[in-house]
C-alpha cells in the first residue's frame, strides 16, 4: 500500500517535493493545494484551491507544507495539523520553540502527528550538530552556509530603485574552514565566518554607487558582513546565476583527552536548494507516517525520528547492506 501525499503550496519547494515523490515507489502524490488559481502541476496531478483542502480528510496520509516561514507556516501548519498529519520546513530558528508549541497543541488535541523544521538547516545540519556534540562533549561546534544563493537577500536587492535583477551568494571564509579542519578553534559567528557576494543588473542610467551603498547599509541583511557588489549584464546573470545552489558545513573540533584531538565534518553541496529540501521532506514523510501508525501524537522534529523509519528498506535489508 502506498503512502498518500498531499502538497500545500506550489512554488519552488513544492516542485522539489513533487520531483522527489516520483522516485519513491511506496508513495503516491494525490493532490496539490494552492492559493493561486489556474495552476497546472508539472506531473499532471490535480491542483485544488485551499478551500477544498478539508474535502480530502481521510484520503491523504501526510500533508507536506511548502509555504514560506516568514508569513505562511506559523499559521498554516497548526491549521493543517488540526485535520491531517503534516510536515513543514519552518526555518526561522528563533521562532522554532513557539512554532513547535503551537503545532504540538493542535495536533495532540485532534489526534494527529506533525514534524516541523525539516530540511537541511534546520534538519540534517541539526542532526549532525547533535551527533557531533554528543560524541565529543568537550569541543567547539561550527556551522557555515554556502556557497549558495540566499533567495531572501536576492529579493531584498531587487527591491532597490534602479535594480532590474540580482543574486546574492553567502560564502564561508575558506581560511577559517582550513583552521578548524587542522584542529584550531577560532572564535567565529555568522558575520565573521561569511562574506556576501552580490551580482546586480542595473537599469540604464542608474546610479551604481548609490545602489552599492544601499546594499551595504541594509540593516538585517548586509550590515556587519564583508559585502562585495558586482554589476553585470542580464545576459551574464541569466547564463551564470540562474540556479538556486546552496550547501554548507557542520564541524566540531574536540578532544577525548588532552592532546588527542578529533574533527568531525559534515558537508552538503547542492545544485538546487529547494529540490534537496523537498527530498528531505519526502523521506521524513515516510518516518512521520510510520510514527503516526505507532500511535505518536503531537509535534516532533528530526531528532525524534529513527533513521530506519526514513528508509523504504526493511530492517533486515538495512542490517545486511547498510550497517
Amino acid at each position: 500500500m502506498s503512502i498518500k501525499i498531499g502538497i500545500v503550496g506550489y512554488g519552488n519547494l513544492a516542485r522539489g517535493v513533487e520531483t522527489s515523490l516520483h522516485l519513491q515507489k511506496d508513495m503516491e502524490l494525490v493532490a496539490i493545494f494552492s492559493r493561486r488559481s489556474g495552476i497546472t502541476s508539472v506531473s499532471g496531478v490535480p491542483v485544488y484551491g485551499m478551500d477544498e483542502l478539508l474535502t480530502f480528510k481521510g484520503k491523504i496520509d501526510v500533508m507536506i507544507l511548502c509555504g514560506g516561514s516568514a508569513t505562511d507556516l506559523m499559521e498554516q501548519t497548526p491549521m493543517v495539523a488540526k485535520h491531517f498529519n503534516c510536515i513543514d520546513s519552518f526555518d526561522t530558528h528563533a521562532k522554532i520553540p513557539e512554532h513547535f508549541a503551537n503545532v504540538d497543541k493542535v495536533a495532540k488535541a485532534n489526534g494527529h502527528t506533525a514534524i516541523i523544521s525539516c530540511g537541511w538547516d534546520p534538519g540534517m545540519f541539526s542532526l549532525n550538530r547533535v551527533y557531533a556534540e554528543s560524541i565529543l562533549p568537550q569541543g567547539t561546534s561550527y556551522t557555515f552556509w554556502g556557497r549558495g544563493v540566499s533567495q531572501g537577500h536576492s529579493d531584498a536587492i531587487r527591491r532597490i530603485d534602479g535594480v532590474l535583477d540580482a543574486r546574492q551568494y553567502t560564502c564561508p571564509k575558506e581560511n577559517l574552514l582550513d583552521e578548524i579542519r587542522h584542529g584550531q578553534t577560532p572564535t567565529v559567528d555568522a558575520y565573521t565566518g561569511h562574506t556576501r557576494e552580490c551580482y546586480v543588473v542595473a537599469s540604464d542610467g542608474a546610479d551604481k554607487q548609490k545602489i552599492e551603498q544601499s546594499i551595504k547599509t541594509m540593516k538585517n541583511y548586509f550590515v556587519g558582513y564583508e559585502t562585495t557588489v558586482h554589476f553585470i549584464s542580464q545576459e551574464e546573470l541569466d547564463t551564470h546565476h540562474k540556479g538556486i545552489p546552496h550547501g554548507g558545513f557542520v564541524l566540531r573540533s574536540g578532544e577525548t583527552k588532552k592532546g588527542t584531538r578529533h574533527v568531525i565534518e559534515y558537508s552538503l553541496t547542492l545544485d538546487s536548494n529547494p529540490e534537496f529540501t523537498g527530498a528531505v521532506l519526502v523521506a521524513y514523510s515516510r518516518g512521520l507516517y510510520r510514527l503516526a501508525n505507532h500511535g505518536g501524537k503531537g509535534a516532533y522534529t528530526v531528532f525524534d525520528i529513527a533513521p530506519a523509519w526514513l528508509s523504504p528498506h526493511s530492517a533486515e535489508e538495512l542490517r545486511a547492506h547498510s550497517l
